[in-house]
């Protein structure tokens, strides 16, 4: 990162436009969170199949017992997957919202790649 700027700013250089997004410190953990593959692969699993109890994330995952838990707690710490208490079970699902900001972010970045190539 750039001398000068904090963890919760990009900054994005084209020909013909610098500029500074602010992250919110929400978003820094997100995508944090998002760079594990196990994590990634947990995310797309709710994405795609919806709300999933933990015997499921299991089968998928291919992690011991202990590191899921320890996956999940790190979703859920940045906000991007609540688990619901149904007798013995937790069910996961994804945040409704929670990629919002994130993919916004994202979003700016590809248009201003798209800019910088076209320059």
């Amino acid at each position: 990162m750039a001398q000068g700027y904090t963890r919760g700013q990009v900054y994005v250089d084209t020909m013909n436009d610098s500029k500074v997004l602010e992250l919110s410190v929400d978003v820094v953990d997100q995508l944090a969170a998002l760079a594990d593959s196990v994590r990634l692969a947990i995310v797309q699993q709710l994405a795609t199949y919806g709300t999933q109890c933990v015997c499921d994330l299991n089968t998928h995952a291919q992690v011991s017992p202990t590191k899921l838990s320890y996956h999940l707690k790190i979703l859920k710490d940045a906000g991007l997957i609540r688990g619901t208490r149904r007798g013995r079970w937790i069910d996961y699902a994804l945040v409704p919202g929670a990629f919002d900001e994130m993919a916004g972010i994202l979003h700016q970045l590809g248009r201003a790649t798209e800019k910088a190539a076209l320059s």
